[in-house]
């Protein structure tokens, strides 16, 4: 799920409508609903379906890299492309490990992973003989993956260990290095090295390095709704910048991608309408143009690792369309049809005889497939669903759009289950996706599935303010959160009671982080607008919430105070917007879910919505999780918060 600010944006769980300038969605056709009973299953069969994601090929195209909770905590695998059995690669039994890509040139390949939910990341390369080594030691640092140069010797990562606000970016050679000085390199394990390559002055975020390693392209925000795209090349002086994006008003750039030969820079603009289009700027003309876009937000526009295919990824309408094309003809690259879900995440192999690519449905989670150009055979190498489980028992989302109270159409995705009808009328809930900013899309989503698989109807609003709908309908709710865009949440129970389907008078509100925040609004705000509240590491405190912004979120700070406020300028009207200062007026049992390490929510905002809410006597429930930030990396822990949702809804609606 996409999200153009990620201050409250869970890793794993939680994750428009629209303003006049919508793109109009084809009408879907209404499926005829005949009530049935399905069989019921715990949160431990929806969660024993894997998670799988990421994909990389081998130097050899032989294997795919993939990462996998199969074992209960994240780590990294190897499938073979020709099928069979895969084989696991790391082995930890409390920290998610997180592939990022194979070496060009042998098997060995990188990791990324936090302790504990901090997510403070270091990079680590496995080495052939299985040990981890850590490239990015000490302690309080977050280091991020840039990018592989082409002597396929080198990558390029940033890292904040100079400066916890700032991210500088070094090149780490992985191989012998090529046309560098040994005075300039650092030594930082056995038989690695590596260089700064620029030091960050502040105010700029790392984009990406051309493949070359001549050009640095940085982003720089200015606001929640303005950014600006530069580049530099790697070898000139501090402070020599050339600035692609020149622009008057408010228009939001975001670096792309480089051209394979680095000749262009590619990056995203909303420029001249609601939605991003890619564009592009030659670095030696200064030449600019649209060279992509559709009628909905551009997502991605990315090249395969040998640099002959280019992948674009559109958000229509809360699903994902992705394309392929050759770069030397333009022709588009024929993918097969997956009549059963949406294709994402394609990869293109070393030779370009192969795709891999992930097929996803409300009711199917990610598998991974690989299709072979030449034979037109695609092959499916994961089969992730608990075999308990029938993809057909499950729910299909659908999306659909109501008037909220200025009558605005909010989209959303409503989810009604099997043995929901007229005579049989089922309980409800709102769900609310973190951000702010963020959207709640078509997908596999094991928690909704259980929900609605014990009867509950679930509603994913995307209210207001939400990211895929146009940069209007974006903007609604900048400084009106706990208002407008609940606003929206409230009419999204009066959409529902007005569904024969729908027990009316059971309806409760569901989210995480963003999403727990706006439980707690209703609650507060809104009392009998809903029968009942899960918060899942919601903000409850906006004062402190934007005072304790961590470090590392420096270079958006600026844009967070200008979508939620200045606690040092807007602090009264935070207060007066944040929960916990008006928990006396809940009246509706609550439920509160916590990782105790959440760098972004601290448990503070938990612990003391609970004591307030406990001390009116109103009912309420805490489960906290003490290996976990913001987010579940835990296969047990997703378990448990699950069940306790469930076990809370039948306890008390």
């Amino acid at each position: 799920m996409r999200s153009r600010h990620l201050l409250l944006a869970p890793i794993v769980l939680l994750w428009g409508a629209c303003s006049s300038t919508e793109p109009k969605a084809e009408p879907r056709p209404v499926p005829q609903i005949v009530a049935r009973q399905v069989p019921r299953h715990d949160a431990q069969a929806f969660y024993t379906t894997v998670s799988i994601f990421g994909a990389s090929f081998s130097a050899d195209g032989t294997r795919l890299l993939i990462t996998s909770d199969e074992t209960g905590v994240y780590n990294v695998f190897s499938v073979p492309v020709a099928g069979g059995n895969r084989t696991q690669l790391t082995y930890s039994t409390t920290n998610a490990m997180l592939g990022i890509d194979w070496f060009p040139a042998d098997d060995r390949f990188l990791v990324t992973a936090d302790q504990a939910g901090d997510e403070l990341n270091h990079i680590f390369v496995r080495e052939l003989d299985g040990q981890l080594v850590d490239l990015t030691p000490g302690e309080g640092l977050k280091a991020s993956f840039r990018g592989w140069a082409d002597d396929d010797l080198s990558f390029f990562a940033v890292t904040n260990e100079r400066d916890p606000k700032h991210f500088d970016l070094y090149r780490y050679f992985v191989g012998a290095p090529q046309a560098v000085e040994a005075s300039a390199l650092e030594e930082i394990a056995s038989g690695y090295r590596r260089r700064l390559v620029w030091t960050n002055p502040g105010g700029y975020e790392v984009g990406g390095v051309s493949r070359d390693g001549e050009w640095i392209a940085l982003t720089k925000v200015r606001n929640n709704a303005d950014s600006d795209v530069f580049v530099r090349r790697a070898d000139a002086p501090p402070g020599e910048l050339l600035h692609v994006t020149p622009h008057a008003g408010d228009i939001d750039h975001r670096f792309a991608s480089f051209a394979p030969d680095g000749s262009k820079v590619f990056y995203s603009s909303n420029e001249g309408g609601e939605f991003d289009r890619i564009w592009s700027y030659d670095l030696e003309t200064a030449e600019r143009g649209v060279v992509f876009e559709d009628d909905w937000d551009v997502m991605s526009y990315r090249f395969s690792e040998n640099g002959k295919f280019l992948i674009t990824s559109v958000n229509v309408d809360a699903h994902t369309v992705e394309r392929v094309f050759e770069v030397e003809s333009g022709d588009e690259v024929r993918l097969p049809d997956v009549p059963e879900g949406a294709i994402e995440g394609v990869v293109m192999g070393p030779f370009g005889d192969y795709a891999a690519f992930y097929v996803e449905s409300d009711t199917q989670p990610p598998d991974l497939h690989v299709f072979d150009r030449k034979e037109r055979r695609l092959s499916r190498l994961t089969d992730a669903m608990n075999p308990d489980i029938r993809p057909e028992d499950l729910v299909e989302a659908q999306v659909v759009r109501y008037p909220s109270f200025d009558d605005l159409q909010i989209p959303t995705l409503l989810y009604r289950p099997h043995q929901a009808s007229a005579e049989s009328p089922v309980p409800a809930l709102v769900w609310v996706h973190g951000g702010p900013g963020g959207q709640s899309r078509k997908g596999y989503v094991p928690t909704i599935q259980h929900l609605v698989n014990h009867g509950y109807a679930v509603i994913a609003v995307n209210n207001r303010g939400s990211s895929g709908y146009g940069k209007t309908f974006h903007h609604m709710d900048d400084r009106r959160h706990g208002d407008v865009d609940l606003m929206d949440c409230v009419f999204a129970r009066r959409y529902l009671e007005g569904l024969d389907w729908i027990d009316g008078q059971r309806v409760g509100i569901i989210g995480g982080s963003y999403g727990g925040y706006m439980v707690c609004a209703a609650l507060a705000f809104e009392p009998g607008a809903f029968d009942v509240g899960i918060d899942i590491f919601g903000v409850t405190n906006w004062v402190r919430t934007l005072e304790s912004i961590p470090p590392w979120w420096e270079e958006h700070r600026q844009a967070l105070y200008d979508e939620m406020g200045d606690p040092a300028v807007d602090g009264d009207r935070l207060h007066a917007r944040s929960p916990l200062f008006h928990a006396s007026k809940i009246t509706a049992p609550l439920l509160v879910v916590q990782g105790a390490n959440d760098p972004r929510v601290l448990k503070a905002e938990s612990d003391e919505i609970v004591a307030a809410v406990r001390e009116s006597g109103v009912p309420v429930k805490y489960v906290v999780f003490p290996d976990e930030g913001h987010g579940f990396r835990s296969r047990k822990n997703r378990v448990a918060a699950s069940q306790a949702y469930l076990e809370f809804l039948k306890e008390h609606m």
